[in-house]
């Protein structure tokens, strides 16, 4: 009883040093927030200790996209972790229920085996009908065992094709989440980093071209700040409802991080890729957004566009460098805006930026 208490009183001093820390940092008390702060408490994940105190200690305080990093970084892939590991346990289970019926089914042969070779001694010796009648009624008894352990074997084996089929699917569908923002749908930055990479490679290797929009939304602090985080998570939506709607096919469209967001486009040119940018901008300044628990009218949300395209000898970090340059460049020049590497705004933010 002592122990249970004792646990009892652990667990709500991790609580309550986690509502704390929500509370003296004003920061929303969500599920995803709580876990973050219960998990410091413990101690047990050193490396998110050390991030968030790092993060504390620079600016004094941790943003939402802080947070959102922080749990994807050093939380959200546990569970993940996780689920993998009971997955591959049910295939280990199969896998062993599978050996014990096939050892089953080899013993079973051996004794076969022997049965038949002892029927062709005794076939051999036999003198009477009789003897020969049961000679032959054993085979049979022997050969219908038989018939059914294999027959048992084949259901099995049906069986376990089926369970093995329905945990692989499990798989790619764990695979598949863990690669994508929950919020809005879209892939996330682990997915954008494993993408643009393959697609940068692929597009050096074979000349064709490739351009990279990376956009944020214009003020988007303040909507938090005036409406709250549930109607800035409904923004964040809005905008990748949006990017659903726009782009297509062998484009890739990710959640950058916050409130940022990155379309890769394969074998587009920059002119293209201004075009693809700007019907995304008019295409989310085209949605009004409505505060849901009120139905009142908040305004129309705009965007800033940076666009780069791939050169020879570009690396991947060249690439977001530039367009994330011209995505700073759109947001100085006024904001709801496309600015590429070839506008003037660009060559002064990069002069302004080196000197």
């Amino acid at each position: 009883m002592v122990k249970v208490l004792d646990e009892h009183e652990r667990t709500m001093a991790f609580a309550e040093v986690a509502l704390g820390q929500i509370r003296s940092l004003k920061q929303t008390a969500i599920p995803r927030n709580y876990e973050i702060w219960y998990v410091y408490a413990t101690g047990y994940n050193a490396p998110l200790n050390k991030i968030i105190n790092e993060t504390l200690a620079r600016n004094g305080k941790l943003s939402e996209a802080d947070l959102e990093q922080i749990y994807d970084t050093y939380l959200s892939h546990i569970k993940t972790t996780d689920r993998i590991d009971k997955v591959g346990s049910r295939v280990i289970g199969e896998i062993d229920d599978v050996m014990r019926v096939l050892s089953d089914a080899l013993g079973m042969t051996g004794t076969y085996g022997a049965s038949l070779s002892g029927a062709t001694e005794q076939l051999s010796s036999a003198k009477s009908r009789d003897q020969l009648k049961t000679i032959v009624e054993t085979l049979l008894r022997s050969t219908s065992e038989m018939r059914e352990t294999n027959k048992a074997l084949e259901d099995r084996l049906s069986l376990s094709k089926n369970e093995i089929s329905n945990l692989q699917q499990s798989l790619e569908a764990i695979r598949a989440e863990s690669l994508t923002d929950p919020l809005t749908g879209l892939g996330n930055r682990k997915y954008f980093d494993r993408m643009i990479g393959t697609a940068v490679q692929s597009a050096l290797a074979s000349g064709e071209p490739l351009s990279l929009l990376l956009f944020d939304i214009d003020h988007f602090k303040s909507f938090n700040d005036s409406y709250g985080h549930l109607t800035g998570d409904q923004v964040l939506r809005l905008v990748g409802l949006s990017l659903k709607q726009t782009i297509k096919g062998q484009d890739i469209t990710a959640r950058y991080g916050g409130e940022e967001f990155a379309v890769v486009l394969p074998n587009t040119a920059l002119r293209q890729a201004l075009t693809v940018a700007d019907h995304i901008r008019r295409a989310v300044m085209a949605k009004e957004l409505k505060k849901k628990s009120t139905g009142e009218i908040l305004g129309r949300v705009t965007i800033s566009v940076g666009v780069s395209m791939l050169k020879q000898g570009d690396d991947t970090d060249a690439l977001i460098e530039r367009a994330d340059a011209c995505l700073y460049a759109a947001k100085r020049n006024g904001r709801n805006r496309v600015i590429c590497e070839v506008d003037p705004e660009y060559t002064v933010e990069t002069h302004n930026r080196v000197a």
